[in-house]
């Protein structure tokens, strides 16, 4: 069966025909490294390893070139780095290995590559010159911009009219810019914070250019697939596509892929309002293992909104608990085949609803195929809780949660369920109210 993916850039689905069959290249938009992974920038990565796992498989491993970035400078992780009053270098180190530490336990492959934005400055600097060089850039007050009027086919990707460019961009008011629209590709550095030397003065890259750079070293002005969180399609894809084909003139990126949005318990996850879960909390504090968050992560389609909760978590566990509970028999580390009906739905644009449920179906060696493909293994046993609350008890732990929300103190919402689940009860939100279901 062909393998069939969504392209943002065309909205619809269409077969995949790699540029080079014997080197297919895949790009993906990685962590700023200032903080622990929060579970939406979990679900790229689950998402994209799943992708990467997929081509695998069709093209052969030692055909297939993954990279996925580290952004280890940017204001965010220089103003963080000022908070704890430690270097750069050290924030970005200790951070990039909490996300190992995190993707590893929700079970994602190590790409091909993982460059480091620091490692690609001259590359930059190179991109930039060249804009400047055909007209798509210019120096003003020590900063270098892409000039947006400059390239007609702007916009095309998000699918934004003028007004609504500016306006998602939060284009700030800036005398030097020749357009509001215009972006950053170099600015100056402040005399701590991390700096190049460069014909523009000391300064460090706009977070646009980094991928362009990184992505373009790899693997050159054209590649197979670029992909990341729905969020990065505008302005910053849009913004690699103009400096990547202005710079260079190539096709760049020829299939764009999107994820979803994350929510957290029906709420828009904010870290403003408390209603925020890291990778971390989630695997100490909810009492799940990183198989079952991984499978939180996959099961619904990727391009759908996620809702992530308490109760789809736990489903989730019990889900792998059952499943391989059929395969206890068998040897943990065979060898086992992939089998092609479950393969099916994948190719359809990962389509893993379709593929959960012929999961439910299989049995033996071709459901130990099937979950090892996925990168799931068998659920952890979970602590012993003790289940000896009364009903009275938890009607008002509901209560007090549901005032937590109206309140928007999502933490305390959050403590709370999570109290319950730590006694063996397991809240579910539903249209009709909350309901409840002890284990």
């Amino acid at each position: 069966m062909t393998l069939y993916l969504y392209n943002t850039m065309f909205g619809k689905k269409i077969p995949f025909e790699p540029i080079d069959p014997q080197a297919v290249r895949m790009y993906v938009c990685g962590p700023t490294v200032y903080d622990f992974a929060h579970i939406g920038n979990a679900r790229p990565v689950a998402v994209f390893d799943l992708l990467f796992r997929v081509l695998r498989h069709i093209y052969g491993t030692k055909s297939v070139f993954y990279a996925r970035n580290i952004t280890d400078i940017d204001d965010k992780i220089i103003n963080r780095a000022r908070e704890e009053n430690i270097s750069v270098g050290e924030l970005t180190e200790r951070t990039t290995r909490f996300f190992h530490e995190d993707t590893d336990a929700l079970g994602v492959l190590r790409p091909t590559y993982e460059p480091k934005a620091t490692e690609y400055v001259p590359k930059m600097l190179e991109l930039i010159a060249a804009l400047i060089a055909k007209g798509h850039a210019y120096e003003a007050d020590r900063h270098v911009l892409f000039h947006v009027p400059s390239m007609p086919a702007y916009g095309k990707l998000s699918g934004r009219n003028r007004d609504e460019m500016i306006a998602g961009a939060r284009v700030e008011p800036a005398s030097y810019k020749k357009d509001p629209a215009d972006f950053t590709l170099w600015k100056p550095s402040e005399p701590d914070a991390p700096g190049w030397d460069s014909p523009y003065g000391r300064g460090r890259p706009g977070w646009h250019i980094e991928c362009s750079a990184m992505s373009g070293a790899l693997f050159g002005e054209s590649f197979d697939i670029h992909g990341g969180g729905i969020d990065l399609i505008f302005p910053h894809h849009e913004n690699e596509i103009a400096q990547s084909r202005c710079a260079c003139g190539g096709e760049y990126a020829r299939v764009w892929m999107h994820n979803g949005f994350v929510r957290i318990e029906g709420e828009k996850m904010s870290k403003s309002t408390g209603n925020f879960l890291t990778v971390r909390e989630i695997l100490e504090n909810q009492q799940i293992d990183g198989s079952a968050a991984r499978l939180t992560l996959l099961r619904s389609h990727y391009r759908q909104p996620l809702d992530w909760t308490a109760a789809a978590a736990e489903e989730s566990h019990q889900i792998l608990r059952k499943r391989f509970a059929k395969i206890e028999h068998l040897p943990e580390n065979g060898d086992y085949p992939v089998p092609e009906v479950f393969l099916e739905p994948l190719k359809d644009d990962l389509n893993m609803p379709e593929a959960m449920a012929i999961l439910h179906q299989l049995e033996g060696e071709a459901l130990a195929g099937a979950l090892n493909f996925l990168g799931l293994k068998a659920p952890k046993t979970k602590m012993t809780r003790q289940n000896n609350i009364t009903d009275e008890e938890i009607q008002e732990v509901i209560r007090q949660r549901d005032q937590a929300k109206k309140e928007k103190n999502f933490a305390l919402a959050d403590r709370l369920r999570n109290d319950l689940a730590e006694q063996g009860v397991i809240l579910e939100d539903t249209p009709d109210g909350v309901t409840y279901r002890k284990q």
